[in-house]
């Protein structure tokens, strides 16, 4: 018997016990290999003893305190470390206690900017399709995951939402990488013009989709034109870097391959790496500055903004990130891609593999000449997460990844630590539990 209100009442989870470097063990000596870090976030994995060792000695210091009555050294190093390591003009770092709270902070944020500057008048959001930002009303509204979404549309703000930079379901065959990334990218100038240049305040972005989509990073050039777009209309670019951010990719900020800095950035996810629950929004010093030469009061707030042992996580994961880590993700997300492309890359049903760093993606269709999807009746996903996870895997499978129905993805991000050795035995489970679903389904 449980209490706890649960995710999903007809699949009641077992109870967690203990962790060991990429694996978890439940109560009943049953180990699971971390292939998703969660929902990519344990980057460091788990029980990596220096995190630990600087939570317990904030919690001997001082564990708590409102931030508007005291700041804390741990939050102040670790807004230094962000800002000195962070994209280009991102000066001002904002500490939440997740990726949809950032969220809604930078939405917020936008708003009281352009208040502040004398442009009341802007107050339009425009993001993608087939997006996620979070699950808070705010974010929701903003993100494109339609599944997500449907059951709470009434109570959501009016959001504009344009095309995905998504190759390999938008371009055409006779399309260049570089002409479809421009012609999706000038879908937000379009949509601009047709709302009024003047009423627009931001337009919301992952620079790699995660959940939604299953690890789709942008063509070459798409954000370049992006920022052009947001500058020459005036528009802030918030970038959602939650589940994608933090060395997730290869490089610390995903954008930084991107070649483009935006104006606010959410970060959330790998930030506590899952020992503590922290987020961050940072800004511009333009940005930042309006407000303090303006009213000198951003209006918003949360009880445990700034928390100090969430902030002393923080600053042990970033440390251990810049230490060494993050500059190794490539090279096993590589890894990773090549052996997933060894095994699958074939596949009858696996139209795409994809991704960047240790942030991938493998898309199933029933055919992958036509990229035809299985039929959503089969609920392919979830029967691939319920036999993974009866083979010692952990991963991240989801549904509707083409329009909150159609499609179906598995999304793979384990923790920076992964060897050789791990990525190989992430393979093997992952296709043994493919070919358990397709059995089981009657495609194999």
């Amino acid at each position: 018997m449980t209490r706890v209100f649960p995710r999903n009442s007809n699949a009641l989870p077992p109870v967690g016990l203990s962790c060991d470097g990429m694996y978890l063990a439940d109560r009943n000596g049953r180990r699971y290999l971390d292939g998703s870090g969660g929902a990519a976030v344990s980057c460091l994995g788990h029980g990596d003893r220096d995190v630990i060792d600087a939570i317990k000695k904030q919690l001997d210091s001082m564990a708590y305190a409102h931030n508007s009555f005291l700041t804390s050294e741990p939050a102040e190093e670790l807004a230094d470390l962000l800002a000195d390591n962070g994209p280009e003009g991102l000066e001002r770092v904002y500490f939440v206690s997740g990726g949809s709270e950032a969220i809604e902070a930078a939405l917020k944020l936008a708003r009281q900017y352009y208040l502040e500057i004398d442009q009341p008048q802007r107050s339009k959001i425009i993001a993608r399709r087939q997006s996620y930002h979070g699950n808070t009303l705010g974010a929701l509204a903003v993100g494109g995951n339609a599944w997500r979404r449907a059951q709470f549309d009434p109570l959501l703000i009016d959001v504009s939402h344009i095309a995905p930079c998504f190759a390999y379901r938008g371009r055409t065959d006779d399309e260049s990488d570089e002409a479809y990334g421009l012609r999706v990218a000038n879908e937000l100038e379009d949509e601009i013009k047709r709302l009024g240049p003047e009423t627009v305040m931001c337009f919301v972005a992952e620079p790699v989709v995660g959940a939604t989509l299953g690890a789709v990073p942008a063509v070459e050039g798409y954000f370049r034109r992006v920022r052009e777009i947001c500058d020459r209309y005036g528009v802030v670019l918030i970038l959602d870097e939650v589940m994608c951010g933090m060395g997730r990719t290869g490089s610390l900020f995903a954008c930084e391959q991107d070649g483009v800095s935006p104006d606010i950035c959410t970060i959330a996810k790998g930030l506590g790496a899952g020992y503590q629950p922290i987020g961050a929004m940072m800004c511009s010093k333009a940005i930042y500055d309006a407000i303090e030469t303006g009213s000198g009061f951003f209006q918003h707030g949360h009880t445990y903004l700034s928390h100090p042992t969430a902030c002393a996580a923080g600053v042990a994961v970033l440390k251990k990130l810049n230490g060494g880590l993050v500059e190794g993700v490539a090279a096993k997300g590589d890894y990773l891609q090549q052996q997933l492309k060894s095994r699958f890359g074939q596949h009858p049903h696996i139209g795409d593999i994809r991704g960047r760093g240790l942030f991938v993606g493998l898309e199933f269709v029933h055919d992958r000449d036509t990229k035809a999807c299985l039929d959503p009746g089969l609920k392919f996903n979830a029967r691939l997460k319920a036999a993974a996870f009866a083979n010692g895997l952990i991963c991240y499978p989801m549904g509707g990844t083409i329009d909150g129905r159609q499609g179906d993805h598995v999304l793979l991000a384990p923790p920076f630590i992964a060897e050789n050795a791990h990525l190989d035995e992430l393979v093997d489970k992952l296709g043994l539990a493919i070919n358990h679903v397709l059995q089981d389904v009657g495609l194999q």
